[in-house]
């Protein structure tokens, strides 16, 4: 015997809602996750699911490989599954960072979220010294490109003010004035170089412009010599290559986030590339 229309209505209503609750879609955690998971068991099938078209893999001696030569070659994180790990996730909007770090090796894993899921947009390994630089700055003290202009064209509004506080925070680490480079920086910020020995925050920043300003060091920063801005409304991505004027080109990855109506960086993981680099985005 059929059952009306009305009646299956009626039974619904009766029911359970948990009964026909539509899933939850797979956090940007649980992606990070499985994306950790399908690297380990070489599941390449899982891995192209995650991976954003302009996905980025930057390893610790600064290659940078696409998303197809990630699937081809199936690369593996140094610091594995992270298993005992405690991850730091970030949230802002359509846009999660996460970072892993196991004592000088740390991972950065920004997610962006698609229509179809949160995508893996950046992975960025950095190894950092084993000990403290003896560098006391660059000792360059002037700085045309990218204080005052950058090869990089601004594609809207965000990207044209995200230019404008960079080049200001710029100016201000090239005079050593910490006060000018400040407004420019979220509270949460953290640096990882591999020039260095250890994760720098907000507050260290300050600490060395302040000291660089007592021992009148240049410390202008390397010239860009191409970027990429992924545009997200309350983050934008920028992948960015620069060549200091001596030493490796540096691959860095930025996250900007709009706070109180001003684009800040939250995030940067700088690593230099061992081998000659291109002339190119990456």
């Amino acid at each position: 015997m059929k059952l009306s229309m009305t009646l299956l209505l009626a039974l619904a209503l009766l029911l359970p809602a948990t009964l026909f609750a539509i899933p939850d879609a797979p956090t940007a955690l649980a992606s990070d996750r499985a994306l950790l998971q399908a690297l380990a068991t070489s599941d390449k099938p899982a891995l192209e699911k995650l991976l954003d078209p302009g996905f980025t893999w930057t390893d610790s001696a600064g290659k940078t490989l696409t998303r197809a030569e990630v699937l081809q070659t199936l690369p593996q994180p140094p610091l594995g599954q992270e298993t005992g790990l405690q991850p730091t996730e970030r949230t802002y909007g359509d846009v999660v960072a996460i970072t892993a770090e196991r004592g000088k090796i740390h991972a950065l894993r920004i997610w962006v979220k698609r229509p179809d899921g949160w995508r893996a947009l950046v992975y960025h390994e950095v190894t950092q010294l084993a000990e403290p630089s003896t560098s006391p700055g660059t000792g360059v003290t002037d700085c045309e490109n990218p204080c005052k202009s950058v090869p990089y064209a601004p594609q809207n509004d965000a990207e044209r003010a995200i230019i404008a506080s960079w080049q200001a925070l710029e100016t201000g680490v090239t005079a050593h004035d910490s006060a000018a480079w400040a407004p420019h920086i979220a509270d949460e910020f953290v640096q990882v170089s591999s020039a260095s020995d250890h994760p720098i925050n907000k507050a260290g920043r300050i600490a060395t412009l302040d000291k660089q300003k007592l021992s009148g060091v240049g410390s202008a920063p390397p010239p860009l010599v191409s970027a990429r801005m992924f545009d997200f409304p309350e983050a934008v991505i920028m992948t960015c290559l620069h060549q200091p004027h001596t030493g490796k080109p540096v691959h860095v990855t930025r996250l900007w986030v709009l706070q109180h109506g001003q684009w800040v960086i939250s995030i940067s993981y700088q690593t230099a590339i061992q081998a000659p680099a291109p002339n190119k985005s990456s």
